[in-house]
């Protein structure tokens, strides 16, 4: 068995209590001044361009920072013609959008101004809550028929951690949730299960051949029989991000930046929050059978 270099399980009110700080703040935000949703949510504009010349989206991007929308959605159909989803805006704010575009870029034709409501927001929250009590089932009875309940239990505490923390961010700061944050939201629950499988999965190994000290020992050297997986995979994912976060587009930045919380969080919870957790419930379970015996 592993050398124990730190006692992880020793520590864990302490790792319950770094997560905490932020969910707890968190928790404070969302109920006084809730999220901040984007227009797939809420409703907005919709605004179909077509330009006499080729225009870049940028261009267009840099006109609607003028009017403090630069977070707007710009789809490109091809390079003269675009659909622009904004925030509601009234008909003087569009008629000097307009104008903003015609100065920079050129002549435009207005093929759609029209107000949309936040039906496609709605639908797929819908599906996406939906694809997630599925994903949560499957995974509660896979982890349970390849380890046990107390391994299911465990890992969805630690999911529901990570959602908890992504959330608690984005309200604190005010960040804009949008169709792209339920994309992310589902990336790092499939990311998080899987490296919380990984160390479930010594934990099983270290159980079958390991029978001697105590159960928190065996912990701590399965964690870190992990810990440099757990690590070099989240850095790589982080490595990767990275570059998207500063050069990516405006529109991906909060989807990159959703993602890069969900890794560092995702890897914090399978190494400090998950086995913990199992130990938790193992000894509930302990004191449990004392109790009906």
């Amino acid at each position: 068995m592993t050398e124990i270099r730190y006692d992880l399980m020793g520590k864990k009110k302490i790792w319950y209590i770094i997560s905490l700080l932020v969910i707890i703040p968190g928790i404070i935000s969302m109920v006084f001044q809730g999220l901040n949703l984007g227009i797939d949510f809420t409703g907005g504009n919709l605004l179909h361009l077509k330009f006499n010349q080729a225009a870049d989206t940028q261009q267009v991007r840099t006109v609607l920072g003028e009017f403090g929308l630069e977070g707007s959605l710009i789809q490109t159909i091809d390079n003269r013609e675009y659909i622009i989803r904004t925030t509601v805006i009234d008909q003087d704010t569009v008629t000097a959008i307009m104008g903003g575009l015609r100065a920079e870029i050129g002549e435009l034709e207005i093929l759609r101004n029209e107000l949309v409501g936040p039906v496609i927001g709605k639908e797929l929250t819908i599906k996406a809550l939906y694809a997630l009590a599925i994903a949560t089932v499957i995974m509660v009875v896979y982890i349970t028929y390849r380890f046990e309940f107390s391994f299911a239990l465990a890992a969805i505490i630690a999911i529901i951690h990570d959602v908890l923390i992504i959330l608690s961010v984005f309200s604190i700061f005010q960040m804009e949730i949008n169709s792209y944050f339920m994309a992310a939201i589902l990336t790092i629950i499939g990311y998080s299960v899987n490296d919380t499988i990984v160390i479930f999965d010594r934990i099983r190994e270290n159980l079958r051949y390991h029978k001697g000290g105590t159960l928190e020992q065996l912990l701590n050297s399965s964690v870190w029989q992990t810990m440099a997986r757990s690590i070099n995979t989240a850095l790589t994912v982080v490595f990767v991000l990275l570059p998207m976060m500063f050069f990516g587009g405006e529109t991906t930045k909060l989807l990159v930046l959703a993602l890069l919380i969900g890794v560092i969080s995702g890897a914090y919870s399978s190494i400090f929050i998950a086995s913990p957790v199992w130990l938790e419930i193992k000894a509930w379970e302990k004191r449990h059978r004392r109790v009906t015996s």
